[in-house]
């Protein structure tokens, strides 16, 4: 396996920092530490375009067809480089060496590869031959857009089997909200069924960047619209919500009108959900 001989940080999320295809390093600020991720869109195309966006050259599109040995080759050394190595000395700051997690989360959808659950299993017995096992574990970070098709939803299962999370993004509560911020035409009704469906398959968190569009903070009617989503996937369902700023630029054209909400505002927004009876972790 070969490195670029550079330490990580929380403001590089660079998809090739170790070199490979599908495998990544990141000190996750939400994580906490070092997460693994895996890359199911080297060919950056994702069903969505969402405006903050890091992803330079994003196209739409899905996965491409996932070369399943080079994954288990470039998962396999990598873990064994992270547990029996020195990675975590020559590239990681000091205190921040720990592994967090394994995540899938890369350069799009991740469950629009059609090997979506192949590569879980795949994954989890990676994870566990290297004796890392439940307390690292397993997350997808995803839309949830796909989660009508039966083979994401085996995906999920196995994800839920393993004792992994879904982060699933949730960033408005209104149609028109989703299709400025998200790229996409979608009923929030929609969003909170396959928000209900996640949940009841696996551990799921909601996911959710908030930020001023053209020197705006999101106006009081799309935070109560964005909260009665989440009310109608039903609170009891959801473990919480991760809600976080921009820290890093986007890489669309939309990045002119986007700029950071500050920890005041975000907690504000937070407290809001909280009194819903919801857990609320805040990343500024």
């Amino acid at each position: 396996m070969t490195a670029r001989d550079q330490t990580l940080s929380i403001r590089n999320h660079d998809r090739d920092l170790a070199g490979l295809t599908y495998v990544y390093p990141v000190l996750s600020r939400r994580a906490g530490g070092v997460s693994v991720g895996i890359n199911l869109n080297p060919n950056n195309a994702c069903n969505w375009h969402c405006a903050y966006c890091q992803v330079p050259g994003l196209v739409r599109g899905r996965a491409p067809e996932i070369d399943l040995s080079l994954l288990e080759a470039e998962l396999s050394d990598f873990l064994h480089a992270l547990v029996e190595g020195d990675y975590l000395e020559r590239h990681v700051p000091e205190g921040l060496r720990v592994v967090r997690d394994i995540a899938f989360s890369g350069n799009g959808e991740p469950t629009s590869a059609a090997a979506f659950p192949e590569v879980v299993s795949l994954v989890v017995r990676l994870r566990d031959a290297v004796g890392l096992g439940r307390e690292v574990p397993l997350r997808l970070i995803t839309n949830g857009s796909l989660i009508g098709q039966a083979r994401v939803r085996e995906g999920l299962r196995r994800l839920g089997e393993a004792g992994g999370e879904v982060w699933f993004k949730v960033d408005a509560g209104t149609q028109a909200s989703i299709e400025r911020i998200n790229g996409v035409s979608l009923d929030p009704d929609v969003v909170a069924r396959n928000l209900t469906v996640s949940a009841g398959l696996c551990t799921t968190w909601v996911q959710t960047c908030m930020f001023r569009w053209d020197g705006a903070s999101p106006p009081g009617e799309d935070i109560d619209a964005y909260i009665e989503l989440l009310m109608r996937a039903g609170p009891e369902r959801i473990a919480g919500v991760l809600l976080y700023g921009i820290a890093r630029p986007s890489m669309q054209p939309e990045a002119v009108h986007l700029a950071p909400l500050d920890e005041v505002e975000l907690e504000a927004i937070a407290a809001k959900v909280r009194k819903k009876g919801l857990m609320v972790r805040i990343s500024p």
